[in-house]
């Protein structure tokens, strides 16, 4: 083949491997397979693995509210991890409800599991297992205990690849590594659920010639890590990238079709796709891309008519999470979840961490100056901007509004001297009289958000979790406590992941001389 010919060749097979039609219609396919998973082991909760799994599962009949976020890269070779900011504790205690659990994910030509099924979910069973033994022999705090009799199962604890996927070299370098990695955890701010049996992975994928059987009484609690894809060697084509070409179904086949959906999605997200997913596969393919760019503009016209709130006005379009470990004294949230008109009182929670009176701490990051972001915000948060408490002014001396704050904060490293010059410092004073008067204070934001709570709860709460008085009463300021507070609120709400440089803002602000010596 000449070099223009395999150029040629080359790009074909792109156009084909990122072509929407394709990607949809070979995602449907993999469907039907996880389905088939879910349908031999119905009482397992079916978990999709963000961000990939979610193209697979079906929220009607998936857990309606757990993900996973086992990473890939925390099992790439010799980048092996298990990582405290990712801990997925939320899943235990479904596995321990339920008997096991099933992960979805899937992976691009090449291999039949992606790295995050074959060793990062493994490395999580066994870290966690022996964590638990750990915390049972009291060489860390005794948050749980292990599972009786596992003590004398040396192999329950032990790690377990899949033979096809992990060589026994690597498996034997993971393996070193484990007891480092439970010793973290143990010794981690983090509860860990009491378990009758420990944890276990299995691994299906569409060349598996049948499903493990997996008695009522096992020994152990069945983790299925489910590949959705079919690896193009199992399908008898030669093209590592497009599978065997054209289906009878008129598309070409695109292993692992769900990854990075950035790349190939024009906008469509695996919500979307659920929600006009007949339509989007009863589609012909020249008409298909005209179709998503006006499913995707109709939800974007959506989002920005519905001015961050419900319809009603009061109603959240999801209830704020409270911080557990400080009682709830603070709760967290999304801008977009919160209704147009803010009250005191959130209205309808059962929770009764939601019920006492709540001020407001708005971080709104955008590009655009608040003036320009007027339309997209909840009138209450608008008013905000000139009535809320300065930091020399108690609450009450502001006019109605005194219970919201709001600041404005440009994404990126543009924000970082505000953030910590001038976002911080007000949040600070407007906070602590609003504590002082028996509040809650309910943070709004993004990644920033999680910043300012950080602050908050190292500020205002001691390592135990306790109000203190006034913000310099939170015990001595490391590294360490800053981690351990991240780690209250990941426990509560697992997809936090702020990036470094959040992180590294919360740190240099705390730990600065000017702060320190206040």
């Amino acid at each position: 083949m000449s070099n223009t010919s395999e150029a040629s060749a080359r790009a074909y097979i792109r156009r084909e491997s990122l072509n929407i039609y394709n990607r949809l219609h070979s995602i449907e396919a993999d469907i039907a397979f996880v389905n088939e998973v879910r349908t031999a082991y119905p009482t397992f909760p079916l978990i999709p693995n963000l961000r990939c799994g979610a193209w697979y599962t079906d929220p009607t009949i998936a857990h309606p509210t757990a993900h996973a976020y086992f990473k890939s890269t925390d099992g790439h070779h010799g980048n092996w991890s298990f990582n405290l900011r990712r801990p997925n504790l939320h899943l235990v205690p479904l596995a321990a409800a339920h008997g096991g659990l099933i992960l979805v994910d899937s992976t691009r030509a090449g291999k039949r599991l992606p790295d995050a099924l074959s060793k990062t979910a493994p490395i999580w069973c066994a870290v966690v297992n022996r964590a638990l033994r750990l915390r049972q022999r009291g060489l860390a705090a005794p948050h749980a205990v292990i599972p009786a009799g596992a003590d004398d199962d040396d192999d329950a604890a032990n790690l377990h690849t899949p033979p096809g996927a992990v060589s026994p070299q690597e498996h034997v370098q993971i393996a070193a590594r484990l007891d480092g990695w439970a010793a973290g955890l143990a010794d981690s701010s983090y509860a860990l659920p009491a378990l009758v049996r420990l944890l276990r992975p299995l691994w299906i994928t569409p060349a598996s010639s049948r499903f493990p059987h997996i008695s009522p009484d096992a020994p152990f609690l069945p983790v299925i890590c489910v590949s959705a894809s079919r690896a193009a060697e199992d399908q008898g084509g030669s093209d590592v990238t497009v599978g065997r070409g054209r289906r009878a179904g008129g598309f070409s086949y695109v292993q692992g079709s769900g990854d990075d959906h950035e790349l190939w999605g024009q906008g469509l997200t695996p919500r979307l796709f659920w929600l006009h997913r007949v339509g989007l596969l009863a589609c012909p393919r020249d008409g298909l891309e005209a179709l998503v760019a006006r499913l995707v503009a109709n939800a974007r016209d959506a989002e920005q008519s519905a001015g961050g709130g419900e319809s009603d006005g009061a109603a959240w379009r999801t209830l704020p999470t409270p911080v557990s470990k400080v009682r709830g004294r603070v709760l967290l949230c999304a801008v977009a979840d919160l209704p147009r008109d803010l009250l005191s009182r959130i209205p309808g929670a059962s929770d009764t961490h939601l019920r006492g009176e709540t001020a407001f701490v708005i971080v709104d990051e955008s590009d655009a100056p608040p003036d320009d972001t007027d339309n997209r915000l909840p009138p209450e948060v608008l008013r905000s901007i000139d009535g809320a408490a300065r930091p020399d002014e108690a609450p009450g001396e502001s006019g109605n509004s005194s219970d919201v704050l709001r600041v404005h904060l440009a994404p990126g490293k543009r924000g970082q001297h505000v953030f910590m010059h001038d976002v911080l410092p007000r949040v600070i004073s407007f906070i602590g009289p609003h504590l002082g008067l028996g509040k809650t204070i309910c943070v709004a934001g993004g990644d920033a958000g999680i910043g300012v709570a950080l602050v908050l709860l190292q500020l205002f709460f001691d390592d135990d979790g306790r109000m203190c008085d006034g913000a310099h009463g939170g015990g001595a300021i490391s590294k360490s406590s800053v981690r351990t507070r991240l780690e209250w609120i990941i426990a509560d709400r697992p997809h936090t992941n702020p990036p470094r440089a959040i992180l590294k803002w919360v740190n240099n602000f705390l730990l600065s001389p000017h702060w320190r010596g206040r």
